[in-house]
């Protein structure tokens, strides 16, 4: 491999390993306070047990969210310097305040974890938002780095450098509302399908125990309710899209000739020589109707641009089918699960159900990886689009196979922790039910 194939495989695959120690570390908390508020107005100590398991997860999660955060920030000075020589000054606004967001959750995540008990529980519960706030705000502000990737603003460039920079105009591009909503609710969707299968595989072994049944109906109407509003965020995502980065969307859709009533395509294999697309099930003026919510519209295809400016349609176009379908079966199974829960007037309990959302827990993450995937090889053949080509900002620098090979085998042995860490949290959980506890006062932290 030349050293461009190098530096991009490894960045994509420190990329993804990160996302998943990062969309967990945002979601945890989430769980955290609210078992945490449950514990608090009933004084049932399975809230408790709940709340502490996600308080030692996220703990264990900022930790190597940390590490692999540092190693990815040498990693993009050291595969990217002409991009980040270049426009350290657009993105360095966003990249300080996710630094400021990363600090203050560490701060609450310590008098959290250590002020149990120690604090009035007013001031604990609230250090707990805190962690939760933070966490979000972290990653929004990451998020802001690609919009501006996607779409730069803000700036003119004089002579291959930016000048007249408006910082804030070029942190909040065009795609930042679609791309914060649509990311920040995908860290939450994958986190709670991922508790919601662990529940339930332990519920099929033990149906009686109280804490996983509780965790499992926090998990489970987390799952539900964001499988329901990524849709939503979805179709505003494609929207913005049709309008300012319509190639994109071609590519994604394998959509090659401009068209009104254009099709969609699900699945298919595209023929880029042909500009077709073979073996897909096509949906007459479907492609239309999702970007601008009229059957009769014109979409441009890959054909009104520039063929040295096409992203890999197919890669593309695959992984956004799989964003898609696993998103439609989640949430199918959220539509499902309270259809389940308003029949029975309770949690929906049944083997074959418990089974199902068992086989659903990792859909969120393939999902989340899968429309990465969309937003990153979409927008090539450029670093910066418009602006900067990828292969112009890679380091000149060849010998790339021994960090190529250091920084994979950190990720790995980062992820096998991580998953031997948060094995021992849930053998550790009490299958029955905790003591029963007087109201939900201050004294219980």
């Amino acid at each position: 491999m030349d050293h461009l194939t190098y530096a991009r495989a490894q960045m994509g695959f420190s990329l993804a390993f990160h996302m998943l120690f990062a969309a967990v570390g945002v979601a945890l908390p989430l769980f955290m306070v609210i078992a945490d508020v449950l514990f608090r107005r009933t004084g049932d100590r399975d809230w408790l047990e709940f709340s502490k398991r996600m308080a030692k997860g996220t703990a264990i999660l900022f930790a190597v969210g940390a590490v692999s955060g540092t190693a990815l920030s040498f990693e993009l000075g050291l595969l990217w310097p002409n991009f980040m020589g270049t426009f350290g000054d657009i993105i360095g606004l966003p990249f300080a305040m996710e630094g400021f967001a990363f600090f203050t959750e560490a701060i609450f995540l310590g008098i959290y974890l250590y002020g149990r008990g120690r604090i009035p529980g007013g001031l604990h519960l609230a250090a707990g938002v805190g962690v939760a706030l933070s966490g979000a705000v972290s990653a929004f502000f990451v998020t802001l780095v690609n919009a501006t990737m996607n779409l730069p603003r803000g700036f003119d460039m004089v002579n291959g450098h930016p000048t007249n920079i408006d910082p804030l105009a070029a942190m909040f591009s065009v795609p930042w509302k679609h791309e914060t909503l649509h990311a920040l609710l995908a860290c939450y969707q994958a986190t709670a399908f991922a508790l919601a299968g662990i529940h339930a595989a332990v519920l099929l072994r033990h149906p009686k125990s109280s804490l996983f049944r509780k965790a499992f109906a926090v998990s489970l109407a987390v799952a539900s309710v964001t499988a329901l509003l990524q849709p939503i965020s979805g179709d505003h995502s494609a929207h913005s899209i049709a309008e300012s980065e319509p190639l994109k969307l071609a590519a994604a859709e394998a959509h090659f000739k401009t068209q009104t009533h254009a099709p969609l395509h699900i699945g298919g294999i595209p023929d880029v020589n042909a500009g077709e697309v073979h073996y897909g099930i096509e949906i007459p003026s479907g492609l239309s109707l999702l970007a601008t919510h009229d059957p009769a519209a014109e979409v441009k295809g890959l054909n009104d641009f520039p063929r040295e400016d096409w992203p890999p349609v197919a890669k593309t176009h695959y992984a956004f089918e799989v964003m898609v379908g696993a998103g439609s079966a989640m949430a199918l199974l959220a539509v499902v699960a309270g259809f389940l829960a308003w029949r029975k007037k309770g949690l929906p309990d049944s083997r074959l159900f418990l089974w199902a959302v068992v086989a659903s827990g990792p859909l969120g993450f393939i999902a989340l990886e899968a429309g990465w995937l969309v937003t990153e090889l979409g927008r090539q053949p450029w670093i910066m689009h418009g602006v900067m080509r990828t292969r112009d900002a890679v380091t000149p620098f060849p010998q790339l196979l021994p960090p190529f090979w250091t920084f994979t085998f950190l990720y790995l042995f980062l992820g096998v922790t991580v998953v031997y860490l948060l094995f021992r949290q849930l053998r550790a959980a009490p299958i029955e039910a905790a003591p029963p506890s007087v109201g939900g006062s201050d004294a219980h932290h």
